[in-house]
């Protein structure tokens, strides 16, 4: 009897009239959730909280609820997925595989207002809301079949990533750069982000020389896949059905390798690897240890992906919006050091 209650009111939702695109189905959608701080600057609001507690910061945000808040390090990512969903539903009027941004927050309820203000103002499509009043938000993710979550908090990105769900603490870049509007830009690093840490393993514990030869005699051996390599997946499966409607050459997403790699001594691995796959990659930038910041201040990425905090210090220097992985070997170096 609650089957068919709930059957019912089901069906009657889905017959109401709107000109509003509709939410996608989670099974059909590739769902990003994006924290509050992530998406929107809440620094103040944040030292508030930490300096005068709870109850302070819940009055302020009610004093301030028609107070517009200012763009966060993700707010960029989200616009240029609108954009990509904007152009699928043109392709695709009747399809739902296209990004579904999910706002998953610990915020209380009472804060929900000012964060709907804020989102409205920018034109922003978020219908869903998970706001868990001071709990963490992290238990939801599965139940919104999450595929990427992005936050502020790298306690709680760090309980994603140990949950299995693809992660990255958000950080915003130290100068203001222009971001295409027109085009959804994802720069991932490689080894413990698109593929495992067994490389890195190798160079932390025998050195650069031992991790060229491991490297060379498993050419032809597939690498593990990596914590983000099913959000590249998603990322391929949207770019396909632009190449269906012939629209290559003007697909609004685009995807970056930006691997501290060298291309002779390692490099075929990793291409191997993503051709096993079946992933395509737009552009590889093999570095060879040199510093990946002004290589990603010419591909001005909406979001910039790393295992290793010193690349995302160097990438926000010169304006880069990164964010942590921290998953891998490279974790227990980082909290050594």
């Amino acid at each position: 009897e609650a089957e068919q209650d709930w059957e019912a009111a089901k069906a009657f939702y889905d017959n109401l009239v709107t000109k509003k695109p509709r939410p996608p189905k989670p099974q059909n959608a590739v769902t990003v959730a994006v924290s509050s701080r992530a998406l929107f600057d809440l620094v103040e609001e944040r030292q508030i909280y930490e300096e005068q507690g709870l109850e302070k910061y819940v009055e302020f945000q009610q004093n301030n609820e028609n107070v517009t808040l200012k763009p966060g390090p993700a707010f960029y990512f989200v616009k240029a997925l609108e954009h990509v969903n904007a152009r699928l539903l043109e392709l695709y009027p009747e399809d739902e595989e296209r990004f579904d941004i999910v706002l998953m927050t610990n915020n209380h309820a009472q804060v929900g207002v000012r964060l709907i203000n804020s989102i409205n103002h920018y034109g922003l499509t978020i219908e869903r809301f998970c706001m868990t009043g001071g709990q963490s938000p992290v238990g939801y993710l599965t139940a919104f079949l999450t595929n990427l979550y992005l936050s502020a908090d790298s306690d709680k990105v760090q309980e994603a990533i140990e949950a299995g769900i693809a992660s990255a603490t958000m950080f915003t870049g130290n100068k203001d750069l222009a971001y295409s509007d027109t085009q959804l830009r994802v720069a991932f690093d490689g080894d413990a982000v698109i593929f495992s840490d067994e490389s890195e393993q190798i160079v932390k514990e025998h050195g650069l020389d031992r991790f060229f030869e491991h490297e060379q005699l498993n050419e032809n051996k597939p690498l593990a896949q990596g914590p983000l390599k099913g959000f590249l997946e998603d990322l391929g499966k949207i770019q396909k059905k632009f190449y269906a409607k012939n629209e290559r050459l003007n697909c609004p997403v685009r995807t970056y390798l930006v691997t501290a790699r060298s291309a002779a001594s390692s490099g075929a691995r990793v291409l191997k690897t993503l051709r096993s796959w079946g992933l395509e990659i737009d552009e590889a930038h093999f570095l060879a240890g040199a510093p990946k910041g002004p290589i990603l201040v010419k591909i001005l990425p909406h979001i910039f992906f790393d295992d290793q905090m010193f690349h995302v210090e160097g990438a926000r220097e010169l304006g880069t919006i990164a964010a942590h992985v921290p998953y891998g070997v490279a974790q227990k170096y980082h909290k050594s050091s």
